[in-house]
Order: C-alpha cells, then sequence, then structure tokens
C-alpha cells in the first residue's frame, strides 16, 4: 500500500478538497486524484462522495479514515523522534478552541506560530461544542470550564477572569454603581445563548459564595461583539471575559470597568481556560513544543488583562 496515497486520502479528509491537497503538496490535483483513486481500487472500497461542490467521507471511508489517521500519525511520531533534536518541528497540528476566543486570540497566535516554525502546518476549528478530542484527533483543545477529570492532559492556563463595563458617556448620563445592587436600576445587557440568558454573579472575596443578581435591559443577544459594540455606543453595562474587549478600549477611555474590588463572574462556579491533550498526542515533540508556544504567548497573568 503507497503510504504517500494515504498520506493524500488523509488530506482530502482535513480541507475537503483534492485541488487544496495539491496545493498543500505541491503537486498536480490529477496525481492526488489518481492516487485516492487506486487507494480505492486497491481496497475495493468508495471513500469518498465527490461531487463540484464538495467531497465527503462514505461511512466506509469514515472508517478508514479514523483507522488510517492514527497508523499515519505513529509513522511520523517515530521519524519526528530521530528528526526533532536535528531541525526545528514540522508536519500539521490540529488545534480546536471557543469560537470568540479563537476568533479574537488563538487565530493570532497561530500566525506567530506559524512565523516561527514555517514547517509547521495547522487546522484551526472553531466551535462552541465540547468536542472529544480523541474522537475527532484534535492535538490540542483550548477549552474554558470547569475542573473536570475528562481523561485528557493539560495544563491551567489562567483563570477565566471577568469585567463589568461601561462607556463614560453612558456612565455620565446614568451614574455610577457603586454596589451590584445599584445595576437593578442599570441597563445590563445580556448575553442569551443556548443556556438562557447570562446570569451575573458577585462576591466580595474568594472566602464567600457567589450570589446571583438579575439584572435585565434592554439588549440580549447571542453574539457577545454584537453586546460589546452596543456598550462602546453607551447602551448599557456588560459582563464578558476579559479576553473578549479589545484592551485600547479601557486604555483609551472608550470603556470603564465597574465594581472593581468584587468578584465578578458569569458562573457560580470558577471557571479557567486550559490546554488539553490526549495522553498518546503528547508523546509527539511538536505537540508538546505547540502547546509550550501557546501557554507562553498567552502568558500568567494573560497578556490580554494587561490593561
Amino acid at each position: 500500500m503507497n503510504i504517500q496515497a494515504l498520506r493524500y486520502f488523509l488530506m482530502v479528509v482535513t480541507t475537503g478538497s483534492f485541488l487544496a491537497t495539491a496545493r498543500h503538496f505541491e503537486v498536480p490535483a490529477s496525481s492526488v486524484s489518481r492516487f485516492v483513486a487506486s487507494l480505492e481500487k486497491e481496497l475495493g472500497q468508495q471513500l469518498f462522495y465527490r461531487s463540484t461542490r464538495a467531497v465527503r467521507l462514505t461511512e466506509e471511508g469514515q472508517r478508514y479514515y479514523s483507522q488510517v489517521r492514527e497508523a499515519i500519525e505513529l509513522l511520523d511520531s517515530a521519524a519526528e523522534q530521530l528528526t526533532s533534536g536535528a531541525a526545528g518541528i514540522r508536519g500539521l497540528v490540529r488545534i480546536n478552541a471557543p469560537e470568540a476566543l479563537g476568533r479574537l486570540h488563538i487565530a493570532r497566535l497561530v500566525n506567530q506560530l506559524q512565523d516561527q516554525y514555517p514547517d509547521v502546518s495547522v487546522e484551526l476549528t472553531l466551535t462552541d461544542a465540547f468536542i472529544d478530542p480523541v474522537q475527532e484527533g484534535t492535538d490540542v483543545t483550548i477549552r474554558v470550564g470547569r475542573l473536570v477529570d475528562s481523561g485528557l492532559i493539560g495544563k491551567v492556563v489562567s483563570a477565566h477572569s471577568y469585567r463589568l463595563a461601561a462607556s463614560p458617556e453612558y456612565l455620565a448620563r446614568c451614574g455610577i454603581p457603586q454596589n451590584p445592587a445599584d445595576l437593578m436600576q442599570h441597563n445590563c445587557l445580556l448575553y442569551k445563548g443556548q443556556q438562557g440568558s447570562q446570569r451575573w454573579y458577585f462576591r466580595r472575596s474568594s472566602a464567600e459564595h457567589f450570589e446571583w443578581l438579575d439584572v435585565s435591559g434592554s439588549l440580549r443577544s447571542n453574539n457577545a461583539e454584537v453586546l460589546v459594540s452596543a456598550t462602546l455606543a453607551g447602551r448599557g453595562i456588560v459582563l464578558f471575559p476579559s479576553w473578549l474587549f479589545a484592551p485600547q478600549s479601557f486604555r483609551q477611555g472608550q470603556l470603564v470597568s465597574l465594581l472593581t474590588d468584587w468578584d465578578i463572574s458569569a458562573s457560580a462556579e470558577a471557571l479557567y481556560i486550559q490546554l488539553l491533550s490526549p495522553e498518546n498526542r503528547l508523546r509527539s515533540h511538536k505537540v508538546r513544543e505547540v502547546s509550550a508556544f501557546l501557554v507562553d504567548a498567552i502568558g500568567s497573568p494573560p497578556y490580554w488583562d494587561d490593561l
């Protein structure tokens, strides 16, 4: 069985395109098509449904993909261990991150990663769903949530800190809240996702339990950036993770942090930003280096908290 044909097959699955696969390997598209067709003939199974718009796996192709991916990764890992000391890391790394965090921060960090390691290819998937990294073949999963025993190995990058913010114009018009109870008299702009409307929690210190405050306002949205934009326009007060705000919004006086002497959260439980990987992925020097790069680039405390 031709190893190159298997590599073409895996890349077609990743890109969803014979042409993109050909560009990646710098070969004619006809070569990719010929190798994959030869593989299907050898197996006696159709691996892809092909149309003018898309390429997708057949049921047999999906089963074959799961097994072949692991086999090729083992081969690559063995080769990597022989060469990692002599040259920089190379090859494909699959990263998964939440949508907003990925779009606002991780995508830029991936660009920096590839500047430093030009032979590394990255498949960056952004989704707010809690994927199974083992099932999905993800090398590094960036997850926001509680600390749980998931069977994955990882590192806590930072606590998931929140900011309560409003524009100077809104505060001049409506007043500055001095304590959480004052928010009942303010226009609070709320995120509304699959779990319902956002809840706001407050406590004096980590020694206390969070108390929920039933705030309300004139705007709800399932898009956090819509609500931040409304806040910048002077529409009300928002509570969001610190990484969702542009740091210059506070430095340039477009937004003001409120109730900074209180612990503030959108969850009654402590949340953290974590980098997680299946144990077998961390055997790879490449994955360990990418994880270390991301941890160092984010910093402790995270660079987005440096206001």
